[in-house]
Parts: C-alpha cells; sequence; structure tokens
C-alpha cells in the first residue's frame, strides 16, 4: 500500500502538535508495511526530498507566512497551488492507493490530488474554526475558513477524529453522519519526551527555589487555550500559600494582553513569560514543574496534558472537549476544574498545590495510564481505516 500524507508542516518544520502527530503517524505506519510519502513545505533550508526514518518527505519551498489573518489566508491558498503542481507530478510518477490530509490548510490541494491519483481521500480533522471562535464564524476571514472546513469534510471519502468529543462537534456543525466519522485518539511516546537539559536542577533554579513549587502554562497563547483563566486563578493562589511561581510557555495573538493582565493582578514577580520554547526546553520543563494547567476553552483533544502526565507532572484540566478523554472524571490520574471557571480552578489548584502525598499518587497513576495512548496502536487502527477505503473503492470500481 503507497498513502500520500499531505500536511503543512512536518518536523523540522514544526508549528504546533500537528507535525508531532503526522510524524509519529507516518513513522509507525512504515513499520506496518506502508509505504508513506509526506507532501509538506519548507523554508527553503530543507532538501526538496528526502527519507526521514523511512517516510518520504516531499517539500515546496514557501515564504514565511504573514502573522496577519486575511494574509495567511491568501498565503495558505498560495501554498495549496504549488502542493497541487508537486503533488501531481507525484502522481505521474506514482501510484497512490490513498490520499490522508490533515485539516483544512492542505484540503485544496488534498482533493484534487485524489482525483487525479483516482484514490480515495481521508480526512483527519484536529480542531475546527467553529470550535477555535465559539461559533461565531460569519464574519471574513473566519467563514472562508469555516467554508473549507465543511466542504472539506463533505467531499472526503472519511474523516478521522482526534477523541469522541471531536465527532459529535465535527458532526453537529457541519451535518457529516456521525458513521463517516472514525474515532482514533493521538498518541504519546514517553521516549520523545526525556529531557535533554543537563543539570534539571540549575533549570529550576532558574524559576523557583528548592521550597517553591512551579506551575507550568504551555501552548499557543490564544482565547480558547484560556490562559486568562490560569492567571485570575493563580494570583489569590499565590497570595495565599506564598510559596509558589509559574512560567508561561509560548507566543500568540493573545501574549501581550495575558502580560498586561498579570502586571495588573501584580504576578510578573512571581513568574516568567518564555515566549516560544523547543521541544527539548518544554520536556525538560515538564520534568522540573509540579503542576501543568491546561484551562483551554475550546480544546479537541489535549495533547499537553498527555505529554505531562507521561512526563511525571500533575495535570489540572478544564472539564471539556477532548481533555475528559484524556483525565478520567474519577481523579485518578489528574484533576479537572469547571470550564471557564477560575474559582473552581482556584480552588483545585490549591488542593493540589497543598497536599503532597496526593500529588505523588495522581503522578504515578497517570504515567501507567499514558501507556493507553500508544502511537503503534494509532497506526494500526488508521491502517485498517486505510483498508475499509480501499476496499469500498475496489467494490464501487467492480459495481
Amino acid at each position: 500500500m503507497r498513502v500520500l500524507l499531505i500536511s503543512w508542516e512536518y518536523p523540522p518544520v514544526i508549528e504546533g502538535g500537528l507535525a508531532r502527530h503526522v510524524r509519529k503517524l507516518s513513522e509507525h505506519l512504515v513499520g506496518e508495511g506502508v509505504e508513506v510519502h509526506v507532501l509538506t513545505r519548507s523554508g527553503g533550508h530543507l532538501p526538496s526530498e528526502e527519507v526521514r526514518h523511512g517516510v518520504v518527505v516531499h517539500r515546496v519551498r514557501e515564504p514565511e507566512f504573514p502573522k496577519d489573518i486575511n494574509a495567511f489566508v491568501r498565503w495558505v491558498q498560495a501554498m495549496n497551488r504549488d502542493m497541487l503542481e508537486l503533488g501531481r507530478e507525484l502522481c505521474e510518477q506514482l501510484e497512490f492507493d490513498l490520499v490522508h490530509s490533515h485539516d483544512w490548510l492542505v484540503a485544496s490541494a488534498a482533493q484534487r490530488l485524489a482525483g487525479a491519483c483516482r484514490a480515495p481521500w481521508l480526512v483527519t480533522v484536529h480542531a475546527t474554526e467553529y470550535g477555535r471562535h465559539q461559533g461565531w464564524v460569519q464574519n471574513h476571514p473566519q467563514s472562508h475558513i469555516h467554508a473549507v472546513e465543511q466542504a472539506m469534510v463533505l467531499r472526503a471519502d472519511r474523516v478521522i477524529a482526534c477523541s469522541r468529543y471531536m465527532r459529535s462537534h465535527v458532526a453537529g456543525v457541519f451535518g457529516v453522519a456521525a458513521g463517516r466519522i472514525t474515532v482514533i485518539p493521538n498518541g504519546v511516546d514517553p521516549r520523545d519526551l526525556e529531557p535533554v537539559a543537563e543539570d534539571l536542577d540549575a533549570l529550576r533554579a532558574r524559576y523557583a527555589s528548592p521550597e517553591q513549587r512551579l506551575v507550568l502554562l504551555v501552548g499557543r497563547l490564544v482565547y480558547e487555550k484560556g490562559f486568562h483563566l490560569a492567571l485570575d486563578a493563580l494570583a489569590p493562589v499565590i497570595r495565599r500559600l506564598g510559596n509558589v511561581r509559574f512560567v508561561v510557555a509560548g507566543t500568540g495573538t493573545a501574549e501581550d494582553e495575558l502580560k498586561r493582565q498579570a502586571r495588573r493582578l501584580r504576578l510578573m514577580k512571581h513568574g516568567s513569560f518564555l515566549g516560544w520554547v523547543g521541544d527539548d526546553m518544554l520536556h525538560s520543563l515538564y520534568r522540573v514543574s509540579e503542576i501543568v494547567i491546561v484551562p483551554s476553552i475550546y480544546e479537541p483533544f489535549g495533547l499537553v496534558a498527555l505529554e505531562a502526565m507521561a512526563s511525571g507532572c500533575l495535570c489540572v484540566v478544564a472539564d471539556t472537549g477532548g481533555l475528559r478523554e484524556v483525565v478520567p472524571q474519577d481523579g485518578s490520574v489528574g484533576l479537572r476544574f469547571t470550564s471557564r471557571d477560575a474559582s473552581s480552578l482556584e480552588q483545585v489548584l490549591e488542593q493540589a498545590l497543598s497536599d503532597e502525598p496526593a500529588r505523588a499518587r495522581l503522578v504515578a497513576e497517570a504515567r501507567a495510564h499514558v501507556l493507553k495512548f500508544d502511537w503503534l496502536e494509532v497506526a494500526r487502527r488508521t491502517h485498517a481505516v486505510y483498508g475499509e477505503l480501499l476496499s469500498a473503492s475496489r467494490r464501487a470500481g467492480v459495481s
């Protein structure tokens, strides 16, 4: 079986969790005997074609993407034209059995390439514009992105969602039959999360003294990630407990507002905004922090929570979306707070910081829990979907 996977990011080009997902899935599919070709982009410093861990990677050269959202939409359209051109050349050279694309950013090229290859088209939906903006998609460019996503899932032969929550969300928002959507969660490989900092004690000392407890916030600094709620909850907890520090790792459109909020709450002397950090630094921060807060308003899955648990860090997460499927309600591996409620987070956070024995028990249970989210199983289930699509395509060809 030869498959063309299409994604706007693939390591070493990393914008978020999507690159890591496509990489791990691709490499494990190769282990299952699938010949995987990835069509993606580069900034010009990478070879146009190479084999990485058994995966054949083809890259189109694109300029740096603009921060302005309207300009970004035009940039995405240009990237799709370039991907379509290279993809057509690949289809002339190779016979692909299936095209598998990820999110709206490559939907235009993927649909046309599936037609050019006469192959089934499978789409994985990692998030939606409707969810990111809490349903406010009436105005451009959100309306454009929403329309692209709706056309994508309606025209695809099958859809994969990363959680039961996302299956329900995609079915309800876009009017897709739930039976056409297969739930396959993300995976985690604890071996990928090993810290590289030579001296973790020295790293921790940058941000907290030995007697202080360190709280980590990580991710894109955008409204739907809910970091403003975490800052509102941290302020009174720090005033009462006194020996708590925090670190914010990430960047995004809400970064300046979050810093202004931290100054209003008099939090800046108790924590640090690090900006963007690479995977190596992030993995080390998981190891030196006591707690990771995932305060998302909208969260299709919750990869940060999974990574934190695999790294031995207690997770405090919002009771919403895919986080419910990563952190069970019974409090056996992590703690939940009422979504969008800073007071609820404040109570749960203070409880977690004050009870060290309970925190240690949860961390130990979580290490075993994350083993359920295995990339080999993700690849096997995805491979099974490939087989179903190919069988259906052959039957349709015969009839």
